[in-house]
């Protein structure tokens, strides 16, 4: 079927998806499905149209893998990113919360020295007043004077 549009014009021979146009002899070929791309026997890269004819096969396998490598730097760069922030994220969390437990343990050690200077006030009061008990004898008689 490609064959009949040869020494036609490439526009015309490209319409068919599965054709190839070959500058070289201006030949409408079948498109080689079993290799991915056309032997140089049949057609030189550079001469050879496939899709489009105001782009060889060579610049248009050129154009095809300088796109995929960008895609791929770029999720690439993307996943290393997104790790980095993600590592960084964690390692920022753990920092707040060890700063979070170091407050939460100094105002804890803080009330206990509170609770330790009223007992000890309160103890002096009792003792002003007679109410704080021997620690030798803690049961002895209460006696009304």
């Amino acid at each position: 079927a490609c064959s009949a549009f040869s020494q036609k014009s490439c526009e015309e021979c490209l319409k068919n998806v599965s054709c190839l146009w070959c500058y070289t002899n201006n030949t409408c070929i079948d498109y080689p499905v079993r290799s991915i791309l056309p032997p140089s026997s049949l057609c030189s890269l550079s001469n050879a149209r496939w899709g489009v004819c105001w782009i060889n096969f060579e610049a248009l396998i050129i154009a095809m893998a300088v796109v995929a490598g960008l895609i791929l730097v770029s999720i690439t760069v993307c996943c290393c990113y997104c790790c980095y922030c993600r590592r960084r994220s964690r390692s920022r969390l753990d920092e707040e919360e060890e700063q979070l437990a170091r407050k939460r343990e100094e105002r804890r050690l803080q009330s206990l020295q509170r609770k330790h200077e009223r007992k000890l006030k309160h103890d002096e009061i009792r003792k002003k007043y007679g109410l704080l008990q021997d620690s030798d004898n803690p049961y002895s008689r209460f006696e009304n004077e």
